[in-house]
């Protein structure tokens, strides 16, 4: 079957990364000081909304509205406007706005498109600001350059550039059903496709197999890759596949999962339509969501 998917939430920015100018010391510092410029906030991890009547936008502020110990991180232009990122430890929303936890506000179902998809790499990359505020190699202080998307150790030289983590998470489907599993740290009646990490010298192909077989216990053939999103909670990649399973009993790996099933295009459609009492539909802003409704509408599968 051809494989059509849809874009997942997180993808598709309209900012323009403008990376030619992050090596451009008088290029950041005009835009910096552009009355247009703007930045989104992050305060003890969560992110600056605006309330509306019909749910969350981002907040855009001034960059002198709460200066950071560190220079604000370049997101790229919005036509000709600059935009930025700015990580604070304590700030005061104004009014009519709130900090709100970014996956909260995802999985909410009132925040969405274009400006989703840009605070997922505002977040992730000054999530890595956050995280990675000494050398790897010498263990001194380092300082941001480039705009923000990289960091310089002043003592051994070392440069350190943002990290992301490569996940996969996967349509599992034999038979014309598809495998969801609940994970022990999941709410009851939360149920989703399976995922894992990317380990060294695998291929994604590969993670897949053995993921599918470590978790489910079951054995998996042909692998197609499907789609890609971005997830910074706090740097991942998921790469969106389908694999075709050879078996179909599960043996689960209980230190992970409590409970697995397999549901046909009928049960699905159900639980999208919140109609089953034991399994809820799937969060809004994910991957898996996304996935999900495109084996039901037929877009992808075997």
């Amino acid at each position: 079957m051809k494989q059509n998917p849809t874009p997942p939430p997180l993808t598709g920015a309209s900012l323009d990364r403008a990376a030619h100018l992050r090596d451009d010391p008088e290029a950041l510092a005009r835009m910096a000081g552009d009355p247009n410029a703007r930045m989104v906030l992050f305060s003890q991890d969560q992110t600056l909304f605006r309330l509306t009547n019909t749910g969350l936008a981002l907040e855009w502020l001034p960059l002198d509205t709460a200066p950071s110990e560190e220079p604000p991180i370049f997101l790229g232009l919005d036509g000709t406007e600059p935009r930025f990122v700015t990580r604070v430890e304590d700030a005061e929303a104004p009014d009519d706005c709130k900090f709100i936890d970014l996956r909260s506000a995802l999985f909410s179902g009132d925040f969405s498109g274009d400006e989703a998809a840009i605070v997922a790499g505002a977040k992730a990359i000054s999530g890595w600001h956050a995280s990675h505020q000494h050398c790897a190699r010498c263990g001194a202080k380092t300082s941001p350059a480039q705009g923000g998307w990289k960091r310089e150790c002043p003592t051994c030289n070392g440069q350190h550039f943002p990290r992301t983590d490569p996940v996969v998470i996967m349509l599992v489907v034999k038979d014309e059903r598809v495998a969801v599993a609940h994970n022990v740290n999941f709410p009851d009646t939360l149920y989703s496709l399976i995922a894992g990490f990317v380990e060294p010298g695998e291929t994604i192909e590969e993670a897949v197999r053995r993921e599918t077989l470590e978790e489910l216990g079951i054995r998996c053939g042909r692998v197609d890759y499907l789609c890609s999103q971005p997830w910074p909670f706090p740097a991942g990649l998921m790469f969106g596949c389908i694999a075709e399973a050879l078996d179909d009993e599960f043996t689960l790996e209980e230190a992970e999962l409590s409970e697995a099933c397999w549901l046909d295009r009928d049960a699905l459609a159900a639980i999208f339509r919140d109609e089953n009492e034991k399994i809820s539909p799937p969060r809004a802003g994910s991957i898996a969501a996304s996935l999900l409704k495109d084996w039901l509408d037929g877009k992808v599968g075997y």
